[in-house]
């Protein structure tokens, strides 16, 4: 592990990353902008990512790591195509908020 981390108990890693998802998953949960449920959810994926390179750290195993790259790239997928959709509805509704959307048929 990196020496300016070496000397972090990896409790501090794993706490930090179920502050990070417990913040992304109030804001899945309580916001209504689409843009804002994004970002929630980039937050737990990389919650989730956190977890996975302290393990991978700690274990001294690569897989961690591998799996990161992985859903790192999923993360990039989902968020053009998320961001795409949000601005083709903002076009045709004028408005982000979830709430108001009744139907993805336009």
């Amino acid at each position: 592990m990196n020496a300016l981390i070496s000397g972090i108990p990896s409790v501090y890693f794993l706490a930090l990353a179920g502050i990070l998802f417990s913040i992304g998953l109030v804001g899945v949960l309580i916001r209504r902008n689409a843009v804002i449920i994004f970002m929630s959810v980039e937050l737990i994926l990389n919650a989730v990512n956190l977890v996975f390179v302290t393990f991978s750290k700690t274990l001294l195993n690569v897989s961690g790591e591998v799996i990161v790259f992985f859903v790192m790239a999923i993360a990039a997928c989902e968020a053009a195509i998320g961001l795409a959709l949000v601005i083709a509805i903002f076009r045709q509704n004028k408005s982000s908020n979830v709430d108001e959307l009744q139907s993805l048929k336009w």
